[in-house]
Protein backbone atom coordinates (compact mmCIF):
# COMPACT_ATOMS: atom_id res chain seq x y z
CA UNK A 1 0.00 0.00 0.00
CA UNK A 2 1.49 2.75 -1.22
CA UNK A 3 0.92 5.83 1.31
CA UNK A 4 2.25 9.32 2.66
CA UNK A 5 2.05 10.50 6.56
CA UNK A 6 2.78 14.29 8.05
CA UNK A 7 2.05 14.53 11.71
CA UNK A 8 2.76 16.59 14.20
CA UNK A 9 3.25 20.13 15.18
CA UNK A 10 5.33 22.82 13.61
CA UNK A 11 8.01 23.47 15.85
CA UNK A 12 8.40 27.37 17.02
CA UNK A 13 4.68 28.36 15.47
CA UNK A 14 3.09 31.16 17.07
CA UNK A 15 0.78 29.50 19.90
CA UNK A 16 -2.01 31.72 18.77
CA UNK A 17 -2.18 30.24 14.88
CA UNK A 18 -3.80 26.03 14.43
CA UNK A 19 -1.36 23.65 12.03
CA UNK A 20 -2.39 24.46 8.30
CA UNK A 21 -5.31 21.70 7.89
CA UNK A 22 -5.14 22.55 4.00
CA UNK A 23 -4.61 19.25 1.48
CA UNK A 24 -0.87 18.46 1.03
CA UNK A 25 -0.67 18.24 -2.76
CA UNK A 26 3.17 17.92 -2.79
CA UNK A 27 2.20 15.16 -0.29
CA UNK A 28 -0.37 13.22 -2.02
CA UNK A 29 1.80 13.49 -5.71
CA UNK A 30 4.77 12.04 -3.30
CA UNK A 31 2.74 8.40 -2.85
CA UNK A 32 5.52 6.74 -4.80
CA UNK A 33 8.14 7.50 -2.15
CA UNK A 34 8.51 4.91 0.93
CA UNK A 35 5.99 6.17 3.96
CA UNK A 36 7.64 8.38 6.72
CA UNK A 37 7.48 6.53 9.84
CA UNK A 38 5.05 7.92 12.28
CA UNK A 39 6.02 10.39 14.49
CA UNK A 40 4.82 13.22 16.89
CA UNK A 41 7.87 15.33 16.20
CA UNK A 42 7.86 15.58 12.34
CA UNK A 43 7.17 18.45 10.87
CA UNK A 44 3.97 18.98 9.29
CA UNK A 45 4.59 20.01 5.63
CA UNK A 46 3.25 23.47 4.31
CA UNK A 47 0.91 22.82 1.39
CA UNK A 48 0.26 25.44 -1.23
CA UNK A 49 -0.62 28.58 -0.43
CA UNK A 50 -4.67 28.74 0.34
CA UNK A 51 -6.74 30.26 2.35
CA UNK A 52 -9.86 27.98 3.27
CA UNK A 53 -11.76 30.20 4.48
CA UNK A 54 -11.75 32.63 1.71
CA UNK A 55 -12.17 29.90 -0.72
CA UNK A 56 -15.58 28.94 0.77
CA UNK A 57 -16.50 32.04 1.08
CA UNK A 58 -16.27 32.27 -2.55
CA UNK A 59 -17.74 29.34 -3.41
CA UNK A 60 -20.53 30.62 -1.08
CA UNK A 61 -20.43 33.83 -3.43
CA UNK A 62 -20.93 31.94 -6.78
CA UNK A 63 -24.18 30.44 -5.22
CA UNK A 64 -27.33 32.87 -4.64
CA UNK A 65 -28.81 32.45 -1.91
CA UNK A 66 -31.98 30.05 -1.78
CA UNK A 67 -33.63 32.93 0.52
CA UNK A 68 -33.50 35.29 -3.06
CA UNK A 69 -37.51 35.79 -3.54
CA UNK A 70 -38.47 35.92 -7.60
CA UNK A 71 -42.02 37.53 -7.75
CA UNK A 72 -44.81 34.88 -9.05
CA UNK A 73 -48.01 36.42 -8.68
CA UNK A 74 -48.02 40.44 -8.44
CA UNK A 75 -47.19 40.51 -12.11
CA UNK A 76 -45.87 44.19 -11.79
CA UNK A 77 -43.19 44.07 -14.51
CA UNK A 78 -40.63 44.16 -11.77
CA UNK A 79 -36.68 42.76 -13.15
CA UNK A 80 -36.34 39.45 -12.08
CA UNK A 81 -32.95 38.38 -10.92
CA UNK A 82 -30.24 35.62 -11.44
CA UNK A 83 -30.60 35.27 -15.24
CA UNK A 84 -26.83 33.74 -15.39
CA UNK A 85 -27.33 31.18 -17.94
CA UNK A 86 -27.10 31.69 -21.48
CA UNK A 87 -29.88 32.61 -23.39
CA UNK A 88 -31.30 30.70 -26.49
CA UNK A 89 -32.17 32.16 -29.82
CA UNK A 90 -34.66 32.64 -31.09
CA UNK A 91 -36.04 33.49 -27.62
CA UNK A 92 -39.08 30.85 -27.54
CA UNK A 93 -39.63 28.37 -25.31
CA UNK A 94 -39.59 26.37 -28.79
CA UNK A 95 -36.11 27.88 -29.12
CA UNK A 96 -35.23 26.96 -25.68
CA UNK A 97 -35.63 23.20 -25.94
CA UNK A 98 -33.75 23.48 -29.08
CA UNK A 99 -30.81 25.46 -27.96
CA UNK A 100 -27.77 22.88 -28.27
CA UNK A 101 -25.74 24.87 -25.44
CA UNK A 102 -27.88 23.50 -22.74
CA UNK A 103 -27.47 19.77 -23.77
CA UNK A 104 -23.70 20.51 -24.26
CA UNK A 105 -23.23 21.42 -21.01
CA UNK A 106 -25.54 18.96 -19.15
CA UNK A 107 -23.89 15.98 -21.14
CA UNK A 108 -20.19 16.97 -20.54
CA UNK A 109 -21.17 17.79 -16.58
CA UNK A 110 -18.72 15.51 -14.24
CA UNK A 111 -20.52 13.26 -11.90
CA UNK A 112 -18.23 14.59 -8.44
CA UNK A 113 -17.21 11.52 -6.75
CA UNK A 114 -19.81 10.16 -4.02
CA UNK A 115 -22.46 10.38 -6.56
CA UNK A 116 -24.13 8.54 -9.72
CA UNK A 117 -26.02 10.50 -12.34
CA UNK A 118 -29.06 9.03 -12.50
CA UNK A 119 -30.86 11.02 -15.81
CA UNK A 120 -28.93 13.72 -18.02
CA UNK A 121 -29.93 15.90 -20.58
CA UNK A 122 -33.95 15.90 -18.79
CA UNK A 123 -36.64 18.49 -19.87
CA UNK A 124 -38.34 18.22 -16.61
CA UNK A 125 -37.37 18.90 -13.01
CA UNK A 126 -37.43 16.55 -9.94
CA UNK A 127 -40.68 16.87 -7.89
CA UNK A 128 -40.62 13.90 -5.61
CA UNK A 129 -38.94 13.30 -2.05
CA UNK A 130 -38.66 15.72 0.46
CA UNK A 131 -37.45 19.37 -1.06
CA UNK A 132 -34.57 20.82 1.41
CA UNK A 133 -34.52 23.95 -1.39
CA UNK A 134 -33.45 25.59 -4.50
CA UNK A 135 -30.06 27.97 -4.87
CA UNK A 136 -29.54 30.06 -7.97
CA UNK A 137 -25.80 28.86 -9.78
CA UNK A 138 -23.66 31.26 -11.71
CA UNK A 139 -22.39 28.62 -13.88
CA UNK A 140 -23.97 24.62 -14.37
CA UNK A 141 -21.16 23.06 -12.24
CA UNK A 142 -22.43 20.03 -10.59
CA UNK A 143 -19.39 20.28 -7.93
CA UNK A 144 -21.36 23.88 -6.20
CA UNK A 145 -24.48 22.38 -6.75
CA UNK A 146 -22.78 18.68 -4.47
CA UNK A 147 -21.41 20.82 -2.31
CA UNK A 148 -25.11 22.66 -0.93
CA UNK A 149 -26.11 18.97 -0.67
CA UNK A 150 -23.10 17.59 1.09
CA UNK A 151 -23.04 20.76 3.75
CA UNK A 152 -27.14 20.68 4.07
CA UNK A 153 -27.73 19.84 7.62
CA UNK A 154 -31.62 18.06 6.95
CA UNK A 155 -29.30 15.21 4.91
CA UNK A 156 -29.74 15.63 0.90
CA UNK A 157 -29.03 12.30 -0.50
CA UNK A 158 -29.55 14.11 -3.87
CA UNK A 159 -29.60 16.97 -6.53
CA UNK A 160 -30.83 18.27 -9.51
CA UNK A 161 -29.39 20.52 -11.67
CA UNK A 162 -30.87 22.29 -14.66
CA UNK A 163 -31.70 25.44 -16.84
CA UNK A 164 -34.73 27.16 -16.42
CA UNK A 165 -36.71 29.66 -19.12
CA UNK A 166 -37.86 32.46 -17.08
CA UNK A 167 -39.32 35.73 -17.53
CA UNK A 168 -37.48 38.91 -17.25
CA UNK A 169 -39.77 40.98 -15.90
CA UNK A 170 -42.93 39.85 -13.29
CA UNK A 171 -45.15 38.99 -16.39
CA UNK A 172 -48.45 41.30 -15.79
CA UNK A 173 -51.26 42.73 -17.52
CA UNK A 174 -48.40 45.79 -18.65
CA UNK A 175 -45.74 43.07 -20.05
CA UNK A 176 -47.15 40.44 -20.94
CA UNK A 177 -45.31 37.24 -22.23
CA UNK A 178 -41.87 39.48 -21.77
CA UNK A 179 -38.27 38.43 -22.93
CA UNK A 180 -36.57 35.63 -20.95
CA UNK A 181 -33.81 34.88 -18.66
CA UNK A 182 -32.26 31.48 -18.24
CA UNK A 183 -31.43 30.36 -14.95
CA UNK A 184 -29.22 27.49 -13.75
CA UNK A 185 -31.24 26.00 -10.80
CA UNK A 186 -29.75 23.78 -7.86
CA UNK A 187 -32.32 21.81 -6.55
CA UNK A 188 -31.75 20.02 -3.08
CA UNK A 189 -33.99 16.41 -2.03
CA UNK A 190 -33.51 13.43 0.25
CA UNK A 191 -35.79 10.27 0.06
CA UNK A 192 -35.90 10.02 -3.21
CA UNK A 193 -33.93 7.99 -5.82
CA UNK A 194 -33.72 10.95 -8.49
CA UNK A 195 -35.36 8.94 -11.68
CA UNK A 196 -36.28 10.42 -15.02
CA UNK A 197 -40.00 9.29 -13.57
CA UNK A 198 -39.81 11.51 -11.00
CA UNK A 199 -38.41 14.57 -12.78
CA UNK A 200 -41.92 15.72 -14.07
CA UNK A 201 -42.16 19.42 -13.65
CA UNK A 202 -41.85 20.19 -17.30
CA UNK A 203 -42.56 23.99 -16.68
CA UNK A 204 -45.90 26.48 -16.79
CA UNK A 205 -47.82 29.28 -17.97
CA UNK A 206 -46.47 32.65 -16.20
CA UNK A 207 -48.56 35.68 -16.90
CA UNK A 208 -51.36 36.86 -19.38
CA UNK A 209 -51.52 36.38 -23.22
CA UNK A 210 -49.89 39.08 -25.20
CA UNK A 211 -51.80 40.34 -28.20
CA UNK A 212 -51.06 37.56 -30.05
CA UNK A 213 -52.47 35.05 -27.43
CA UNK A 214 -49.64 34.13 -26.33
CA UNK A 215 -48.39 33.89 -22.71
CA UNK A 216 -45.13 33.43 -21.01
CA UNK A 217 -43.84 29.74 -20.85
CA UNK A 218 -41.68 28.67 -18.49
CA UNK A 219 -39.57 25.10 -19.92
CA UNK A 220 -36.39 23.29 -18.64
CA UNK A 221 -33.41 22.12 -20.24
CA UNK A 222 -30.54 20.12 -19.93
CA UNK A 223 -31.70 18.75 -16.40
CA UNK A 224 -29.48 16.19 -15.06
CA UNK A 225 -30.15 14.39 -11.88
CA UNK A 226 -27.65 12.90 -9.12
CA UNK A 227 -28.10 10.58 -6.33
CA UNK A 228 -24.97 10.33 -3.36
CA UNK A 229 -23.39 6.93 -2.53
CA UNK A 230 -24.26 5.02 0.31
CA UNK A 231 -22.05 6.35 3.16
CA UNK A 232 -19.16 4.43 5.07
CA UNK A 233 -19.49 1.52 7.46
CA UNK A 234 -18.98 2.31 10.74
CA UNK A 235 -15.75 0.47 12.53
CA UNK A 236 -15.82 -1.00 16.57
CA UNK A 237 -14.34 1.59 19.02
CA UNK A 238 -15.55 4.24 16.92
CA UNK A 239 -19.31 6.28 16.64
CA UNK A 240 -19.64 7.57 13.16
CA UNK A 241 -19.60 8.09 10.34
CA UNK A 242 -21.03 11.45 10.43
CA UNK A 243 -21.75 13.28 7.39
CA UNK A 244 -19.68 16.56 6.50
CA UNK A 245 -20.21 19.39 3.84
CA UNK A 246 -16.24 19.11 2.78
CA UNK A 247 -13.02 18.24 5.00
CA UNK A 248 -12.30 19.57 8.64
CA UNK A 249 -10.37 23.01 8.71
CA UNK A 250 -10.80 23.32 12.63
CA UNK A 251 -9.82 26.78 14.55
CA UNK A 252 -7.88 26.62 17.76
CA UNK A 253 -9.51 24.86 20.74
CA UNK A 254 -9.47 26.44 24.57
CA UNK A 255 -6.52 27.92 25.36
CA UNK A 256 -4.60 28.64 22.25
CA UNK A 257 -4.34 24.30 21.69
CA UNK A 258 -3.62 23.13 18.31
CA UNK A 259 -5.67 20.19 18.27
CA UNK A 260 -4.66 19.04 14.99
CA UNK A 261 -1.81 15.66 14.57
CA UNK A 262 -1.18 15.41 10.59
CA UNK A 263 -2.73 13.56 8.02
CA UNK A 264 -2.23 10.20 6.52
CA UNK A 265 -2.88 9.60 2.47
CA UNK A 266 -3.62 6.02 0.84
CA UNK A 267 -3.86 6.29 -2.91
CA UNK A 268 -5.56 2.73 -2.89
CA UNK A 269 -7.24 3.10 0.63
CA UNK A 270 -10.68 3.32 2.64
CA UNK A 271 -12.05 4.56 5.31
CA UNK A 272 -10.98 1.54 8.00
CA UNK A 273 -7.46 2.51 7.06
CA UNK A 274 -8.42 5.85 8.57
CA UNK A 275 -9.53 4.96 11.57
CA UNK A 276 -6.52 2.46 12.32
CA UNK A 277 -4.03 5.26 11.58
CA UNK A 278 -5.56 7.01 14.16
CA UNK A 279 -5.07 4.22 16.76
CA UNK A 280 -1.60 3.29 15.25
CA UNK A 281 -0.73 6.86 16.02
CA UNK A 282 -2.02 7.25 19.69
CA UNK A 283 -0.32 3.72 20.49
CA UNK A 284 2.80 5.12 18.81
CA UNK A 285 2.88 8.50 20.46
CA UNK A 286 2.51 6.32 23.71
CA UNK A 287 5.53 4.43 23.20
CA UNK A 288 7.47 7.41 22.23
CA UNK A 289 6.50 10.15 24.73
CA UNK A 290 7.39 14.00 24.36
CA UNK A 291 10.99 14.96 26.14
CA UNK A 292 9.61 17.50 27.46
CA UNK A 293 7.45 16.22 29.65
CA UNK A 294 4.26 16.86 28.11
CA UNK A 295 2.01 14.07 27.79
CA UNK A 296 1.27 12.39 24.27
CA UNK A 297 -1.06 13.40 22.37
CA UNK A 298 -4.15 11.14 21.17
CA UNK A 299 -5.57 10.74 18.16
CA UNK A 300 -9.39 11.13 19.38
CA UNK A 301 -11.08 12.14 15.97
CA UNK A 302 -10.15 11.24 11.90
CA UNK A 303 -12.11 13.47 9.14
CA UNK A 304 -11.56 10.81 6.12
CA UNK A 305 -12.36 11.65 2.40
CA UNK A 306 -12.40 11.20 -1.06
CA UNK A 307 -9.22 13.40 -2.35
CA UNK A 308 -9.87 14.20 -6.68
CA UNK A 309 -8.26 15.33 -9.10
CA UNK A 310 -10.29 16.90 -12.09
CA UNK A 311 -12.46 14.55 -10.63
CA UNK A 312 -10.19 11.37 -10.89
CA UNK A 313 -9.83 9.57 -7.33
CA UNK A 314 -6.50 10.20 -6.14
CA UNK A 315 -6.84 8.59 -2.80
CA UNK A 316 -8.21 8.61 0.59
CA UNK A 317 -7.34 11.57 2.81
CA UNK A 318 -7.23 11.16 6.54
CA UNK A 319 -6.46 14.03 9.18
CA UNK A 320 -6.36 13.55 12.59
CA UNK A 321 -7.08 15.35 15.36
CA UNK A 322 -6.85 15.57 19.59
CA UNK A 323 -10.39 16.67 19.63
CA UNK A 324 -13.65 16.08 17.93
CA UNK A 325 -15.19 18.89 15.43
CA UNK A 326 -18.39 18.91 13.85
CA UNK A 327 -19.64 20.06 10.52
CA UNK A 328 -19.67 23.48 10.63
CA UNK A 329 -15.67 23.43 10.66
CA UNK A 330 -15.96 21.42 7.29
CA UNK A 331 -15.48 23.98 5.09
CA UNK A 332 -13.11 23.06 2.93
CA UNK A 333 -14.57 21.39 -0.55
CA UNK A 334 -10.34 21.69 -2.30
CA UNK A 335 -8.49 24.03 -4.59
CA UNK A 336 -6.89 24.76 -7.49
CA UNK A 337 -3.32 23.85 -8.51
CA UNK A 338 -2.96 25.84 -11.73
CA UNK A 339 -5.80 24.52 -14.10
CA UNK A 340 -5.90 21.15 -11.88
CA UNK A 341 -9.06 21.19 -9.70
CA UNK A 342 -8.74 19.01 -6.69
CA UNK A 343 -12.00 18.63 -4.97
CA UNK A 344 -13.28 16.85 -1.58
CA UNK A 345 -16.18 13.89 -1.64
CA UNK A 346 -17.21 11.71 0.66
CA UNK A 347 -16.49 13.50 3.48
CA UNK A 348 -17.18 11.30 7.10
CA UNK A 349 -15.59 11.84 10.73
CA UNK A 350 -15.25 9.14 13.11
CA UNK A 351 -14.41 9.72 17.03
CA UNK A 352 -13.01 7.61 19.29
CA UNK A 353 -15.87 5.82 21.81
Amino acid sequence: MKSSLVLGALVGLAAAVPTPQLIDLDGVAATDIPPVGPSSDVMVAQPDTFDAAAASKEAAASVEAASTKVKRAEGDCAPQPNGYGPKATPDTAEGFLAFPTYSDQSSGAPIPQGYARTFQGHTGSCEQGTYLGLHFLKTYDPYLCQQKCDSHPDGCTSFNLYFERDPSVDAGPACPNPSSITTIRCTLWKNTLMTVEGAGNVGQWRGPEDANGKAFQVVIAGSNGYLKDAPPPSYPGYTGPTRFGGAINAPLAAGNVDTYMGYKFYANGDYSQCVAACSAQTAYNARHPPQDGSPPKRCTFVNAYLLSKDNVVQGIYCSMYTQVWGPEFATNYGQYRGTNRYTVANSYGYALA
